[in-house]
């Protein structure tokens, strides 16, 4: 009886942790791709599952992947300043930056609808709810389902894509997309969440040396 209720106060003790508001610590990411295309999927099997590690702390986060066959990629988001750095380096383009604002037009929010679907998941611990997003994003047609907790207080890229009308971390992710006639599947899913200091350092949005712009400068007028 006594390693019972042991049990039952070990279970109680971790879930009540799960549940608490996180605004600043570190986690981990399972990320797989698949298609129904054979040529397609053949090529996303040899990339095989990634991990991704994000590192939180208030209105920034940094989120670190890295692949034999993709290279890594670093993604900084900082709502303070309403920038989102994206660092490549990857065996065929070699490193690439991206520098770019937050923001949401009101013509891109009516490209993607939002819906609650009325579904929940339990993710490490927390009770996420379930949205459909639907629509285009840059050319590309995009059908997601995110399972969303608001006790994490981080940004995300999704977050700076769809504004208000979606609250709260992604930490269930099935995206369905169309490229180049191709149909994807990209699921990803947290698969360890701690609470921990993180260091400023992290989310700086120094360039670093070595990395070339992927936007191609602009030719100069002649007269």
């Amino acid at each position: 009886m006594k390693k019972i209720i042991l049990v039952c106060l070990v279970a109680m003790s971790v879930n009540v942790f799960a549940q608490k508001e996180l605004k600043e610590g570190v986690m981990t990411m399972k990320m797989n791709m698949s298609s129904d295309n054979e040529q397609m999927n053949a090529q996303l099997a040899m990339i095989g599952d990634m991990a991704m590690t994000t590192y939180f702390k208030g209105n920034k986060s940094r989120s670190e992947m890295k692949n034999p066959m993709a290279g890594e990629t670093t993604t900084i988001v900082d709502n303070d300043s309403k920038k989102i750095l994206a660092l490549i380096n990857n065996p065929m383009l070699g490193k690439k930056y991206t520098k770019t604002e937050v923001k949401t037009s009101d013509e891109d929010a009516k490209k993607l609808t939002v819906t609650a679907n009325g579904k929940t998941k339990t993710i490490v611990g927390y009770v996420c709810k379930g949205y459909d997003i639907e629509g285009t994003n840059e050319g590309v047609e995009v059908k997601m389902t995110m399972y969303m907790t608001e006790k994490i207080k981080a940004p995300t890229q999704n977050s700076a894509m769809l504004g208000d009308r979606l609250k709260g971390y992604p930490m269930y992710m099935i995206m369905n997309m169309t490229q180049g006639g191709m149909p994807m599947k990209i699921t990803m899913e947290v698969t360890e969440l701690k609470e921990e200091k993180v260091a400023d350092s992290k989310f700086e949005m120094t360039i670093p040396e070595g990395y070339e712009s992927m936007v191609p400068p602009k030719p100069a007028k002649i007269d």
